[in-house]
C-alpha cells in the first residue's frame, strides 16, 4: 500500500513543528493587530456570502451538521484521540465510548460522572485497590461485534503494554495520564471486569471516562494496521466515521442503532473541519459554510447575533494559566517572583476585553467550588505589591527578572492566545518584569508540555501559557505534586516539589467517600494557591457561534459537549 494519508498528514503535522519552534520570538501586538483588523474585513464582508451557501445546504433532505474546529488537523480517529478537549469532544466521544462518561444534559451546574459502559461498580474494603465493575450488556461495535469485558482489557494492554501485538504508541501517548495508576486489567467473565490499582485511588472513576474501547476484531480485520484502522475504525459511539481526509475534514454519520436511544444523533451527518484561525472561523460561519464555531472571538460576538444566529457561553472547568518552571536556573524558583506575577495581571481589564466572556481566576478553581479550600494568598490585581515583591528579590525597573514563555496561536481552550499573551507582557513589563513570548502550533506546545521543564528543548524557558482542564482531580491538582522520578509525563510541567505538598495529594486517592475526598481536594488546591506555583490568569466561559437554525444545543459545565441533541430546522 502506498504512503497512506495519515502518514502524510503526520509529515504535515512534523513540519509544522519544526518550522513553528524554530526559536522565533513573535511580535505578539503586530500579530493581534493583523487580527483584528482582518476581523473587521470579515465582519463586514462576510453577510453578502451567507445567502448562497445556505440556499444550497436547504436544498438537500439530508441534515448535516457542520462543526469548525480550532485545530489545525483532524485529531486521530483510532480511539485515543491527539488535539486535547477538541480531539476528545469531536472524535473520542463521537466515535467511541468509555467506562464511564459526564452528564452533558444540562447547563445549570457543573457536569457530574454517570455510568456508559460501565452500569455498576465496588471497591474492595480490605485493599481498597480492587475494583470490580458490571459492563451494559447489548452494546455492539459499529462493524457489529459485541462489547465484552475481554475487550476493556485488549485495549487497556494497547495503551499499556509495549510487548502486546496491538500496543500503539501514538494512542498511548495520549492516555499515560488516565492509566497511571492502574495495576492490571482482567476480564472475570464476559461482563465483570476486575481492575487492580497500584496503590489505593479514590479518583480513578473520573480516569476511566477518558479511556475509549477500540474494536479488536476490526483490528484483526484491517490486518492488526492502526493506520488502517484510522481510515476504517469501529466504536460503539453515536457516530460512525464515513470518509477521513487529513487536514481537510472527517464525515460522520449517525449510528442509528446505538445503544442509548437518548444519545442518537439527531442530524444524519457531522462533517469537522479543522479552522485554527479564528477569523477563519467566524467568515465560515458567517458566510454558512459552517454552522458551529469552536471558541468565538469575543470581538466577533456582537456581529455574529447581529446576523441572526446564536452564541452560547458558559463557565466550565478550565483555567487559562502560565505553568511555572521551578528548575534551579528559573527565576520562578522564588515564591516572591511567583506571586508578584500573579498580583501583575490586571484580570478585570482584560475580561473587558474579552467582552465578559472570561471570570478571573484566583486558582485552578473558583471560589464556589467545592476544591477550592481556604488559601490565604488573594490573587488579584496589585502592582505596588507586585513591585514591592519583586524589589524584595533584588529586582526593579533598571534590573528586571527576564523570562520567557511558550504559547500557541490557536487550540483548544487557548481562548484569543495573542491578544491575550500581548495584554498581559504589557503588564509584566509596569511591574519589572520582562516577558518575551516564542509562538508555535498547538500540537508542538502539547509535546513541549509532556516533556516537563526540565527537558532539553525546554531549556531557557521559564513558563508555558497553556489552557488545562480542572475536571479530573489527578489532572487538575493532585498530579501537580509528581515530580522528579515519580512525575507522569503531562503532569507538573515545571517540576514544582514539596513535601507538605506531596502529603496533601495523597490524602484524596484514599478517600472514596466523594465529600470527604472534596475536602481533602481543597486543602491541597489552598496549599498549591499560597504557593503560587502557577500564574493563574482567567476562567474561559467557551464561546460558541451557532447557525440561526440550529435547536437542542445544550452548552454543559464541562470541556465535552453532547452534539448528538442538536438538530437541524
Amino acid at each position: 500500500m502506498p504512503a497512506s494519508l495519515q502518514e502524510k498528514s503526520a509529515s504535515f503535522r512534523s513540519a509544522d513543528r519544526e518550522s513553528r519552534s524554530a526559536g522565533v520570538t513573535v511580535s505578539v501586538a503586530a500579530d493581534a493587530l493583523k487580527r483584528r483588523a482582518f476581523l473587521k474585513l470579515i465582519l463586514a464582508s462576510a453577510g453578502s456570502l451567507a445567502w448562497p451557501y445556505r440556499l444550497g445546504h436547504a436544498q438537500t433532505k439530508e441534515t448535516v451538521l457542520r462543526v469548525a474546529m480550532t485545530l489545525s488537523d483532524i485529531p486521530l480517529t483510532t480511539g485515543q484521540s491527539d488535539g486535547g478537549a477538541d480531539g476528545g469532544r469531536f472524535v473520542n466521544r463521537s466515535l467511541y465510548d468509555a467506562l464511564f462518561s459526564w452528564d452533558l444534559s444540562r447547563a445549570d451546574r457543573p457536569s457530574g460522572i454517570v455510568p456508559n459502559l460501565a452500569e455498576s461498580w465496588s471497591v474492595d474494603a480490605k485493599t481498597q485497590r480492587v475494583w470490580t465493575f458490571k459492563l451494559r450488556r447489548g452494546v455492539k461495535y459499529h462493524d457489529g461485534s459485541v462489547f465484552t469485558a475481554r475487550d476493556v482489557v485488549w485495549n487497556f494492554d494497547k495503551l499499556t503494554k509495549e510487548d502486546a501485538p496491538q500496543y500503539d504508541r501514538h494512542q498511548a501517548r495520549q492516555a499515560a495520564n488516565w492509566l497511571v495508576s492502574v495495576s492490571s486489567a482482567r476480564a472475570v467473565d464476559d461482563f465483570t471486569l476486575e481492575i487492580t490499582t497500584k496503590e489505593p485511588n479514590g479518583t480513578l472513576l473520573y480516569e476511566l471516562t477518558s479511556v475509549f474501547m477500540s474494536s479488536p476484531r476490526q483490528w484483526e480485520k484491517v490486518g492488526r494496521d492502526w493506520q488502517k484502522f484510522a481510515f476504517q475504525p469501529s466504536g460503539t459511539g453515536p457516530w460512525k466515521l464515513a470518509s477521513l481526509v487529513p487536514r481537510n475534514r472527517a464525515e460522520l454519520v449517525r449510528n442509528s442503532e446505538y445503544w442509548n436511544p437518548k444519545q442518537v444523533p439527531q442530524t444524519d451527518r457531522m462533517v469537522l473541519r479543522p479552522m485554527p484561525d479564528a477569523t477563519t472561523r467566524v467568515a465560515a460561519l458567517l458566510s454558512g459554510q459552517v454552522d458551529f464555531v469552536e471558541a468565538l472571538p469575543p470581538d466577533a460576538v456582537p456581529q455574529v447575533k447581529a446576523s441572526g444566529m446564536q452564541v452560547h457561553a458558559n463557565v466550565y472547568p478550565h483555567i487559562w494559566p502560565y505553568m511555572l518552571s521551578h528548575m534551579p536556573d528559573s527565576p520562578f524558583k522564588y515564591i516572591r517572583i511567583r506571586k508578584a506575577a500573579n498580583l501583575a495581571i490586571d484580570r478585570e481589564k482584560l475580561i473587558k476585553l474579552l467582552r465578559g466572556l472570561a471570570v478571573p481566576a484566583k486558582g485552578m478553581v473558583t471560589p464556589d467550588h467545592p476544591w477550592f479550600g481556604k488559601p490565604t494568598f488573594d490573587i488579584k490585581y496589585d502592582p505596588n505589591a507586585a513591585r514591592k515583591l519583586l524589589a524584595e528579590a533584588g529586582y526593579g525597573p533598571k534590573n528586571p527578572v527576564k523570562v520567557k514563555f511558550l504559547m500557541s496561536a490557536a487550540g483548544s481552550g487557548q481562548m484569543q492566545p495573542l491578544s491575550m499573551n500581548e495584554f498581559i507582557q504589557e503588564n509584566m513589563r509596569e511591574v519589572g518584569i520582562d516577558m518575551s513570548l516564542e509562538s508555535m502550533d498547538w500540537e508542538a506546545l502539547r509535546s513541549r508540555r509532556m516533556a516537563g521543564a526540565h527537558s532539553a528543548p525546554n531549556k531557557g524557558i521559564h513558563g508555558i501559557n497553556y489552557s488545562w482542564s480542572i475536571q479530573y482531580p489527578i489532572f487538575g491538582l493532585i498530579g501537580q505534586t509528581f515530580h522528579g522520578k515519580n512525575r507522569v509525563a503531562g503532569y507538573n510541567w515545571g517540576n514544582f516539589g514539596d513535601p507538605r505538598a506531596d502529603e496533601l495529594a495523597a490524602k484524596p486517592l484514599r478517600e472514596f467517600d466523594i465529600e470527604e475526598q472534596n475536602k481533602r481536594l481543597g486543602e491541597l488546591h489552598a496549599y498549591l494557591v499560597d504557593q503560587a506555583i502557577w500564574i493563574w490568569v482567567v476562567h474561559d466561559m467557551n464561546p460558541r457561534g451557532l447557525a440561526g437554525n440550529l435547536k437542542g444545543f445544550v452548552q454543559a459545565q464541562s470541556w465535552f459537549q453532547d452534539l448528538t441533541r442538536i438538530r437541524i430546522e
